[in-house]
């Protein structure tokens, strides 16, 4: 019964006034952008963040994670089709979910890999126990093999999660090779479509092992890596940036832990 009411909150609270805000005119199609009227991407945030439904292990997460500002630069939109890569328990997931709508689709990515660690199983089935988030599909592939159409996607969200291309501890590259990962999301992109890129900053100039030994990235690597495959880059944000960060510890280190640099990119797919 709980979960038949959470659902109907879903619904109701997030998706319906969300729908009202966007307005949407035109179903999403497959190979391009769909054309939507202007959206008020700061209140479709503010509701999925604002959402009751919501676990309470979330929300005491969001002030140093700031969900709204991210979700709203992101420009998600009811119906969208949202691949959301490395999404770990979920935590972006749930809000993903309630800002496109039941017309829309949120595909929740994370590698095989991932089970090794302990937690990681057991908070996935509570977040989708009893198709508690019916819009979402689970896929499990390396990066660079990602289970969607070509041109099928309307926005790829990537949070915390580039410098993981360098993690060692499935061998070199053992989630994916990297210059491949970058075109597999451009191929999954429609044209016009978005790429969100946002992750914790080391030290400019810094050798991509950062993202083994410190899991940071230097943005510029990022950067780099979505242009040579076809992004332009058409905005940064700084509300999570942190000019008093410690580049030089491991964002688990508790002097730095929830209070990094991070950087918040947005690439585009041109038309």
């Amino acid at each position: 019964m709980l979960m038949r009411i959470q659902s109907t909150i879903f619904i109701s609270a997030a998706a319906s006034a969300l729908f009202a805000l966007a307005a949407c005119s035109s179903e999403v199609g497959e190979g391009k952008a769909a054309a939507r009227a202007p959206a008020d991407h700061a209140a479709l945030a503010d509701a999925a963040v604002d959402n009751p439904a919501r676990p309470e292990e979330d929300r005491a997460l969001d002030e140093p994670r700031k969900p709204a500002a991210v979700l709203a630069f992101s420009g998600v939109e009811p119906g969208m089709k949202v691949l959301e890569l490395e999404a770990g328990s979920g935590y972006y997931t749930e809000l993903l979910s309630s800002m496109v709508g039941p017309d829309g689709v949120v595909y929740m990515h994370n590698p095989n890999e991932f089970d090794v660690f302990a937690t990681f199983a057991e908070s996935l089935e509570k977040r989708l126990k009893d198709n508690r988030l019916p819009n979402v599909k689970v896929t499990r592939t390396l990066f660079d093999n990602l289970d969607v159409k070509d041109a099928s996607i309307d926005v790829v969200t990537w949070i915390l999660g580039p410098h993981e291309l360098y993690y060692t501890r499935f061998g070199a590259y053992g989630l994916g090779q990297v210059e491949e990962t970058y075109a597999e999301i451009y191929r999954a992109l429609k044209p016009g479509g978005v790429f969100i890129a946002l992750d914790h900053a080391t030290t400019p100039g810094a050798p991509q092992e950062t993202g083994d030994t410190l899991h940071r990235i230097d943005p510029a690597i990022v950067k780099g890596l979505a242009k040579a495959a076809g992004f332009e880059l058409v905005e940064e944000s700084d509300v999570l940036a942190n000019p008093d960060d410690m580049y030089d510890k491991n964002v688990f280190d508790p002097e730095v832990r929830r209070k990094t640099d991070r950087f918040l990119h947005k690439y585009k797919k041109p038309e």
